[in-house]
C-alpha cells in the first residue's frame, strides 16, 4: 500500500495561493484598442438606429430572421436604392456606399463628415492593394495620399473621442 503523501505546511498553501492572486490581479486588463471602441460605439448606434425602426439588430449565431425581415434590416442598416456615394480607386475597383442607412448614420455622428469619411477610409484601406497594382513600395503610395491618410487620422481621433463619450453614456444617445 503507498503511503499518503505529506501535506505542505497550511502556511505555505496560504502563500502559494496569495501568490497565485497576486500574479493574476497584479496585471490590469489591456486597455481597448482604439478600433475596438469605434467599432462598439458604431455597433451601439446601428443597434438604436434599428430598435427605433422596430427591427431586430442582428447579432452571430443567432436564428435568421425570414427572409423578408432579414432584407428589411438591411435596407435600413445598409441603405436602400442607388447608393448615393461612389469612389473609382486607383485600380480600377469602383466602391460605393449608401447615405441613408444605420451604418452611415453612425458614421457621420462618430467621423462627421460623411463624404470626406468615405473617401479617406476607401483610400487608406487600399492602399496595400495599390501599391500591389503599380508594382511599387507601400511607403511611396502613402506619401502619393498624404492628404487623404492625413484626413483618415484626423477623423479616427475624432471618431475615438465621440465613441468614448458616446459609450460612457449607459443609453448610448
Amino acid at each position: 500500500m503507498p503511503r499518503p503523501r505529506p501535506r505542505p505546511p497550511r502556511a505555505v498553501l496560504t502563500a502559494l495561493v496569495l501568490l497565485a492572486c497576486t500574479a493574476a490581479c497584479a496585471a490590469p486588463p489591456a486597455p481597448p484598442r482604439p478600433d475596438d471602441v469605434v467599432r462598439a460605439a458604431q455597433l451601439r448606434l446601428t443597434d438604436a438606429c434599428l430598435t427605433r425602426q422596430g427591427l431586430t439588430p442582428p447579432r452571430p449565431g443567432a436564428a435568421p430572421p425570414p427572409e423578408r425581415e432579414a432584407l428589411r434590416v438591411s435596407d435600413a442598416l445598409f441603405g436602400a436604392g442607388r447608393a448615393e456615394l461612389s469612389l473609382t480607386l486607383a485600380t480600377g475597383h469602383e466602391i460605393r456606399a449608401h447615405t441613408d442607412g444605420c451604418l452611415a448614420a453612425a458614421h457621420r455622428r462618430l467621423y462627421g463628415d460623411e463624404r470626406a469619411w468615405f473617401r479617406a477610409s476607401a483610400v487608406v484601406n487600399n492602399l496595400k492593394a495599390e501599391a500591389a497594382h503599380r508594382g511599387t513600395d507601400l511607403a511611396s503610395v502613402r506619401r502619393t495620399h498624404r492628404a487623404e491618410v492625413a484626413d483618415w487620422e484626423r477623423m479616427r481621433v475624432r471618431a475615438l473621442r465621440r465613441a468614448e463619450t458616446l459609450l460612457d453614456r449607459p443609453s448610448g444617445r
